[in-house]
């Protein structure tokens, strides 16, 4: 039985790096857009309900209309031109800065410090900005083919460390903590090997490229916010979590395109 999953896996592997091979100069773009996706669908709702975003931050926090207005409009811009620079490939690692910061602001403006589901897909959106990071860090490095370095050295391979632990969250959001069928118990047993493969990294890619295929199926099926009435609170809920799902992804091909680094089972096999 050993022999024949192994097999498998290998098959699995096999299939998987041709994917890759076919698909490697149309996969970082894919990502980054998938990975700011959350960021733009944030920036244009905010145009579009300005007065009732406003309202709501006055309410909550017995601020005035400027103090709103200057932290909406500090969100709004700095959403849109960071995704806006992410896209463009310029001064990413600044953007990415300053979309970390507009997560933080939002966790903080509507009070989802303690809310652990937003929480930790917002974080898992954080590991995917950190992998961007990552993957400048590389490209910058690569500039300088001549001189010696080690490639998966210095601070790239601990922010593809965060980066993946940071994904994974995502997922602990999707698992089933009561027992209500077969098929559920298999799919959280499933979805928890391939967190932990994730995690620490090995058979990174595989991995990574299965809970994509899962994440897309889950994403379709569980939020189909254009099928909900607009006047419907439940079409707010299920587009944020559609967007930020797609955030995720956007990070997983990023790590699919990465690696794992080098504090990963996968770099250490290669030494052994």
């Amino acid at each position: 039985m050993s022999g024949n999953t192994e097999k498998l896996i290998g098959l699995a592997e096999e299939v998987a790096e041709k994917v890759l091979r076919s698909t490697k100069r149309l996969l970082p773009p894919v990502a980054r857009l998938c990975l700011t996706s959350t960021f733009l669908e944030d920036g244009v709702m905010l145009c579009l309900r300005w007065e009732e975003q406003r309202s709501y931050m006055q309410s909550v926090w017995g601020c005035g209309a400027l103090i709103s207005g200057a932290v909406f409009l500090i969100l709004l811009i700095g959403q849109l031109v960071c995704s806006a620079l992410v896209l463009c490939r310029k001064c990413v690692c600044w953007a990415c800065t300053g979309l970390l910061a507009s997560l933080m602001l939002q966790l903080i403006v509507y009070q989802l410090m303690f809310e652990m589901f937003f929480l930790m897909r917002t974080l898992a959106v954080g590991g995917g900005l950190l992998l961007l990071m990552a993957e400048v860090h590389t490209q910058s490095r690569s500039m300088f083919a001549g001189v010696p370095s080690v490639a998966e050295g210095g601070p790239r391979q601990y922010m593809q460390l965060g980066g993946r632990v940071l994904l994974v969250l995502m997922f602990l959001t999707l698992l089933h903590f009561t027992v209500t069928s077969a098929f559920s118990v298999v799919q959280d047993a499933v979805g928890t090997a391939l967190m932990v493969l994730v995690a620490v990294g090995l058979k990174t890619r595989l991995a990574a490229l299965t809970l994509v295929l899962w994440l897309c199926v889950v994403n379709l099926l569980e939020n189909p916010f254009w099928m909900v009435d607009e006047l419907d609170f439940l079409q707010d809920f299920m587009r944020f979590n559609f967007f930020q799902t797609l955030s995720v992804i956007g990070g997983l091909l990023l790590l699919i395109t990465l690696g794992p680094g080098g504090v990963s089972l996968d770099q250490h096999k290669k030494r052994w």
